[in-house]
């Protein structure tokens, strides 16, 4: 069975760090492109960073450009998501996404395997 699963989520000050993890189980996340999703109470689920299957290449959202960083290893068959200089705003629950089709963009709609999220809290 095709199985995502994000870890790393939980409280952190503003100003600080988290790193998300995306594990892949029952297939192998080589061959994907993965993307990184959050959504916050209230709000619509929006892209944040997404990593190529071929060359590596990534994309980030505006909001998160500078401050988050995404990578992949392809031996642990695992997507990183660091995130630092979080913010308040940054809250929400993080969700991973693999797409074999679309390439490298953050359209929720073409990702087809979805993870069952972690939160992120960025609070004093």
């Amino acid at each position: 069975q095709l199985q995502l699963v994000e870890s790393g989520g939980g409280l952190v000050q503003p100003g600080g760090s988290l790193r998300l993890s995306c594990a892949a189980s029952g297939f192998t996340l080589d061959y994907y492109v993965i993307g990184w999703f959050r959504q916050a109470p209230g709000k619509e689920r929006e892209g944040v960073s997404c990593i190529s299957s071929s060359d590596g290449s990534t994309y980030y959202a505006d909001s998160v450009k500078g401050r988050f960083t995404i990578s992949r290893d392809n031996a642990k068959n695992t997507v990183y998501l660091q995130m630092n200089s979080l913010k308040p705003e940054d809250t929400a629950v993080y969700y991973c996404a693999a797409d074999e089709v679309w390439g490298l963009q953050l359209e929720r709609g073409n990702y087809d395997y979805w993870g069952q999220g972690t939160q992120v809290t960025v609070s004093s």
